[in-house]
């Protein structure tokens, strides 16, 4: 055994002048349970990522994304819904998901849908609904025991998960499946949950006192509507009504202040995903890291030199080029970081 316990230490380092250290052989346990696992944790801050940046990967199951968040070198992770919730048995659906979502947002953002898109629209929504309903009573009746599991395996392989994603927290859904969603991520390990600004006062009530029930924190997310003011009415409304800021889109809406937003509110953000965006006035581009307007240096010096707790998560929207892949983009933003932290 002491032979056995001798060649794992030498493995574990390859620095065989250390062996003889006696402080060193007192942290030897620790040495080897955390040997060839990521580390973003950089200069204090908490470089992350969240699984929507591996969204062009061919597969997108659960254990998939845990190896691109591990071939991308991160530790800590903001977890989209649907991996995790496939894994623990939720039904799949039998329609184009992903044309659902941009029929949806062409509508919402104010765009006319063509008549033939309109008629598509319809018949995806009917399709949309039915599948709500089955997902609503999956959730009812879910074992946890599968989120235990997906804790687990992450924390074995030295990613801690900070926020999940799950469509869960829309106006349509009911308290049950709300508290399902916050639960599961209470199991996950995560300190909150994210989800789009809903941009009604009476729903982040809603979800704000169904925080405080549960004991979680709901972290708001914002696209260009993003203002210095988006999420006071929220934050009044309940302790645990906070920000998923990102930092990438305010920029492209044109404002000038986000340092200054960041300092207000940094014990009310729990997490900020961070991209280059350009400026209004250069075309509000996402382009690769450097190539852009958004201070990204600037924001990651200050998180550490001030010490914010909260994580800057990684969130790749970019074109990815023709030679690579998400996995390799998200290691040259993580790059990024380190540099901008070193």
């Amino acid at each position: 055994m002491k032979n056995r316990r001798e060649f794992l230490i030498k493995s574990a380092l390859g620095v065989g002048g250390l062996i003889t250290a006696p402080s060193w052989l007192h942290g030897a346990p620790a040495i080897i349970k955390s040997f060839n696992k990521p580390n973003s944790l950089i200069n204090g801050v908490q470089i992350g990522t969240i699984t929507y940046s591996y969204r062009s990967m061919p597969d997108q199951s659960l254990e998939a994304n845990l190896k691109y968040i591990l071939d991308s070198g991160i530790s800590a992770v903001e977890l989209m819904g649907e991996p995790v919730e496939y894994f623990a048995g939720m039904p799949t659906p039998e329609f184009d998901r992903r044309r659902g979502f941009q029929l949806g947002w062409k509508q919402r953002s104010g765009e006319s849908l063509s008549s033939d898109e309109q008629a598509e629209w319809t018949e995806l929504r009917k399709e949309m609904d039915a599948y709500g309903k089955q997902v609503a009573e999956w959730r009812s009746n879910v074992d946890f025991k599968k989120f235990e599991q997906v804790k687990k395996m992450f924390k074995d392989a030295g990613v801690g998960i900070y926020a999940f994603k799950p469509n869960a927290f829309n106006q349509s859904n009911s308290d049950a499946e709300i508290a399902y969603g916050m639960k599961a991520a209470k199991i996950l390990g995560a300190s909150h949950v994210t989800l789009e600004h809903p941009d009604d006062d009476a729903h982040t009530l809603r979800l704000g006192k169904l925080g405080e029930k549960h004991k979680m924190g709901i972290g708001y997310h914002g696209h260009e509507q993003q203002t210095f003011t988006f999420w006071d009415t929220a934050l009044e409304q309940s302790s645990k009504n906070g920000l998923n800021f990102d930092s990438g889109h305010y920029v492209a809406a044109g404002h000038t202040d986000m340092m200054e937003l960041i300092q207000k509110q940094n014990k009310h953000i729990y997490s900020m995903h961070i991209k280059d965006r350009q400026a209004p006035a250069n075309g509000k581009g996402n382009l690769p890291w450097g190539q852009g307007d958004t201070p990204l240096k600037e924001l990651l010096t200050m998180m550490r030199d001030k010490k914010f707790k909260f994580p800057a998560t990684i969130e790749l929207e970019y074109e990815v080029p023709a030679n690579s892949d998400a996995v390799a983009e998200v290691q040259k933003c993580l790059e990024y970081c380190r540099k901008a932290l070193g």
